[in-house]
């Protein structure tokens, strides 16, 4: 038996409109905003990070997790937007925890799955009994050529899992997971260029929608579930559209995908983005529900995972701050405001 022990989820406090953006590049914003389906994102202030964003997250984990840190072994940090080019997040995140130093470290880098690539690992480990606690964390401070359509959702947050083995700390167990890879190049940045390219339209079909409705339908009959059998599809949340769009095409009423709307009041968190959905949900699950998130990655790949939520779930929600609660806490800033704090220019 293997599960989630512990969740918790980290925005930052501030946030600009997509019409301070648009009109900063003389765009209509009613078009972007109707485009994307998105209406602001957040912004990481100048002194947060991958890391400082990931270590708040990982505390709240470790609140609802309510475990012994000392136990964990090892740390997983997923993302596109390291601190250091070559200096692991991962080995600063356990320090500032204070997990001691006998653990498994790694910086995972798969696009906007790297964090669900930590999950899978962690999960792995824990099963085959060789960890009894693993963390996976998913995090970006989201990079986007100023003036581009990704300048509208790029945005910050974090997201952190502790996972187990013990059945009375589970608060939703792992059923299983799939994956699908592919050399699919819609998205990339060379080395030493600051912002990341991308394929436009082919962003869409051949890449998100393919790999994301594919993994899922694999995982689906891996585990012989039906729409029905699932009370909550979480996905990669791009944008507003996709993961709605995406919902569509594999047969889910919109109640079981509105989660994923929540991308339409931060952004893109890129490494956090479905886990930060998946935190949503956690947030108001019952027992007994059953969870799918479905990760993707540009360059292209998915990971797909079913959670059935456990009766452990009610005495742990409210250790620590909700989703929505960081969602809701924000201060809006100008574009000169969001350029300076992000090194825009």
């Amino acid at each position: 038996m293997a599960g989630i022990v512990g969740y918790g989820a980290y925005i930052p406090f501030y946030r600009i409109k997509a019409e301070e953006i648009a009109k900063t590049w003389g765009k209509e914003a009613g078009a972007v905003k109707k485009g994307l389906a998105m209406e602001e994102k957040s912004v990481a202030a100048a002194d947060e990070d991958t890391v400082t964003m990931s270590v708040e997250a990982s505390l709240n984990a470790l609140k609802r997790a309510g475990i012994d840190r000392k136990k964990i072994g090892a740390v997983y940090s997923g993302s596109e937007s390291k601190v250091y080019a070559v200096k692991p997040n991962a080995t600063i995140i356990g320090e500032m925890l204070d997990i001691g130093n006998n653990y498994t470290a790694a910086d995972l880098e798969f696009a906007c799955k790297a964090g669900t690539a930590g999950l899978q690992a962690a999960l792995a480990m824990v099963k085959a009994g060789m960890i009894e606690y693993g963390l996976a964390i998913g995090a970006d401070t989201a990079q986007a050529k100023p003036g581009d359509i990704l300048e509208y959702t790029a945005s910050s947050g974090a997201a952190a899992f502790i996972v187990g083995n013990k059945k009375e700390e589970i608060i939703a167990e792992f059923e299983g997971t799939a994956s699908v890879s592919s050399d699919t190049p819609d998205f990339w940045r060379r080395n030493l260029q600051p912002y990341p390219e991308h394929g436009e339209r082919f962003t869409g079909e051949p890449a998100y929608f393919r790999h994301v409705v594919g993994t899922t339908k694999a995982l689906m009959e891996q585990l012989k579930l039906k729409v029905e059998d699932i009370d909550h599809m979480v996905f990669h949340t791009p944008n507003g559209k996709f993961p709605m769009k995406a919902g569509k095409m594999l047969g889910f009423p919109e109640k079981k995908t509105a989660a994923n709307l929540l991308v339409s009041e931060i952004g893109n968190t890129y490494s956090g983005a479905s886990l930060l959905v998946l935190t949503h949900v956690l947030d108001n699950a019952k027992p007994g529900e059953r969870i799918v998130v479905t990760s993707f990655g540009s360059g292209a790949g998915s990971d797909a995972f079913s959670f059935k939520v456990t009766d452990s779930i009610t005495r742990k929600q409210k250790n620590a701050p909700a989703t929505r609660l960081y969602a809701d806490r924000k201060r809006y800033v100008d574009y000169a405001s969001y350029a300076k704090m992000r090194g825009v220019f």
